[in-house]
C-alpha cells in the first residue's frame, strides 16, 4: 500500500495542480481568438485577395478577347510538363 501513496502524493500535490493550470491556461489562450492587430492584417489579407482576384479575372478577359485559344495553349503546355 505504502508503494502507491508516495507517488499518489506526489501526482496530487505537485503533477495535478499544474496540469490543471497549463489546462486551464491553454484553454482560456485559444478561446480569446484573433486580437485585433492579427484581426487587421487578417483583413488587410483578404482584402488584397480580393483585388488580385478580380485583376486577374480583368486579365482573362482580356486574353480572351485577344488570344482566344490561350487557355487551350496553357493546358496542353501544362500537361507536356507534367
Amino acid at each position: 500500500m505504502q508503494f502507491f501513496f508516495i507517488p499518489a502524493v506526489v501526482f496530487l500535490v505537485i503533477v495535478a495542480p499544474i496540469w490543471l493550470i497549463l489546462h486551464y491556461w491553454s484553454q482560456s489562450r485559444s478561446n480569446r481568438g484573433l486580437s485585433a492587430e492579427e484581426r487587421h492584417q487578417l483583413d488587410e489579407a483578404l482584402a488584397l485577395a480580393e483585388k488580385l482576384e478580380q485583376r486577374i479575372a480583368t486579365l482573362e478577359t482580356i486574353l480572351d478577347v485577344q488570344q482566344p485559344d490561350w487557355r487551350r495553349h496553357d493546358e496542353s503546355h501544362h500537361h507536356r510538363s507534367s
